[in-house]
């Protein structure tokens, strides 16, 4: 499984890469000689077997087109695999881009222009706000859950069990900012405890945070479930009860303006058997 820290990270493929398919026009001559008795009999006209139409070759290889994708940082170590596997069955589909990010940073790219065929939300606040803006086609669907759990240092040295334990102000403690999904989240968390936690930085997308608890730089942090699974042991997850009031429901859909076939069909493909599998074994709940 692999690591992902960086606060934003972008898998970018060759710009402009086109697959393109060979077109085969096959010729059977087919000519009858003149036997004994026969002679004066014309050949047999040549037969062209017909090229292959476009719609035809679509229907044998799969989607087609761009698949440029916004999605949750929380998202990127799944949704990397998810890409390569959708690309396996797909091969017809142009090199795919990834932006990872707050899923607030990545509304607001979208609303000031930033092109994309699919948004994946790792709340539903924002892909509301998405809506709201007339960004989405259709009608999103939730394809996953999460949940929170404090990063702590491997062997957890602070000895921290519980979010009353943040509130000591010994200890340096990451949040993510208030309009970001795991923000949010640990906002009702906390309020479902009773705690008050002084953070000593807000950041803008929950691989920060992780990513500063894994470098030593704070004792502890809330992240996703998921996050402390994909550190490899970079941290440590301590579980807490609250934990249960702040589930956050993860939405995708297809953009509007986008003409893509592939958009559609990664959505789709997310939200299939194979897809809810991949994300099961990242530590997302069901939807």
């Amino acid at each position: 499984m692999r690591k992902t820290t960086p606060s934003t990270v972008r898998a970018t493929a060759l710009p402009g890469r086109t697959r393109q398919r060979g077109r085969g026009v096959v010729v059977i001559g087919a000519l009858a000689l003149a036997l004994a008795g026969c002679a004066g009999q014309p050949a047999a006209p040549a037969d062209v077997a017909p090229e292959p139409t476009s719609e035809a070759t679509q229907e044998a290889t799969g989607a087609t087109g761009e698949l440029r994708i916004m999605a949750a940082a929380s998202l990127a170590a799944t949704f990397d695999e998810l890409v390569e596997l959708f690309v396996a069955e797909n091969p017809d589909v142009d090199a795919p881009v990834v932006t990872y990010d707050g899923s607030s940073t990545l509304v607001t790219q979208l609303a000031e222009g930033a092109e994309a065929e699919v948004f994946a939300s790792a709340d539903q606040a924002n892909m509301t706000k998405a809506v709201d803006a007339g960004l989405m086609r259709g009608t999103p669907q939730v394809f996953a859950t999460n949940v929170l759990q404090i990063a702590v240092e491997p062997g957890n040295p602070a000895g921290i069990t519980s979010l009353a334990d943040l509130a000591d102000p010994a200890l340096q403690v990451v949040l993510c900012a208030p309009e970001v999904p795991c923000g949010a989240a640990s906002g009702k968390a906390l309020t479902a405890a009773g705690v008050s936690v002084t953070p000593v930085s807000e950041e803008q997308n929950v691989t920060a945070v992780l990513k500063k608890v894994t470098l030593g730089e704070a004792d502890a942090g809330l992240v996703y479930a998921t996050d402390v699974q994909v550190s490899d042991g970079g941290v440590d997850g301590v579980t807490f009860a609250e934990s249960a009031a702040a589930v956050n429901s993860y939405v995708i859909g297809a953009l509007d303006g986008t003409s893509s076939p592939a958009a559609q069909a990664f959505v789709d493909f997310v939200l299939s058997p194979t897809g809810q599998k991949v994300l099961a074994a990242y530590g997302f709940g069901p939807a």
